[in-house]
């Protein structure tokens, strides 16, 4: 049976990237580097040199890796895309308190893409644009 392990995401700065999940109340997990001849065949490119981080929730039900390449490096830099682009767009996280959250991620640089809106009486939802274009949605469970 599937189970779900971690998501990869490419980012150009390893630090700012863990210090913006460390501040959403991720946990650090590992950190290293690969490289060889079996990674290069693994993700189909040559020559590569990774680092990576591992973030994870609290509870242990969701994990992301965060990859800077330093070799066979993008050389197109970050897009930041709209939300409605094809593709993995976004990750979504339950948090306690989406006001709070977004106060003190506005204070770091970090902003909206849209509005904090109460999704009817479950949700209060908000897209919160992260480092280097990533989308990442916060979500509140209302009437706990």
């Amino acid at each position: 049976m599937p189970r779900f392990d971690h998501l990869g995401v490419i980012v150009d700065d390893l630090d700012a990237a863990i210090a913006f999940f460390l501040e959403l109340g991720f946990e650090s997990g590992g950190r290293g580097f690969v490289e060889g001849e079996a990674v290069d065949r693994i993700v189909g490119l040559e020559g590569v040199r990774s680092e990576f981080a591992f973030v994870r929730t609290p509870d242990g039900s969701g994990s992301l890796e965060l990859i800077k390449n330093h070799a066979a490096a993008d050389t197109d830099g970050p897009q930041s895309e709209p939300a409605n682009r094809l593709g993995y767009r976004h990750i979504a996280i339950e948090i306690e308190d989406v006001n709070a959250t977004v106060d003190r991620l506005r204070d770091k640089g970090f902003d909206l893409v849209g509005e904090v809106v109460d999704y009817g009486n479950s949700y209060r939802l908000c897209y919160v644009r992260g480092p280097e274009g990533m989308i990442v949605e916060l979500a509140e469970k209302l009437g706990r």
